[in-house]
């Protein structure tokens, strides 16, 4: 998930070099939504092996 937040992340720094704002804004919006996804995952996993030493 995080690798594709990344190329999301590229695609929006690409459309803003070239000018496409629409589309820069839209791929960051979804860039930022799989990354907090992502990292609201890796916290939970994290919290679940805690756990799961005990």
């Amino acid at each position: 998930m995080l690798y594709y937040a990344v190329i999301f992340l590229v695609i929006a720094l690409i459309a803003a070099v070239f000018g496409f704002t629409g589309i820069a804004a839209g791929a960051v919006g979804i860039a930022k939504a799989l990354f907090v996804i992502f990292a609201v995952l890796a916290i939970a996993g994290f919290i679940a092996s805690l756990l799961r030493r005990r």
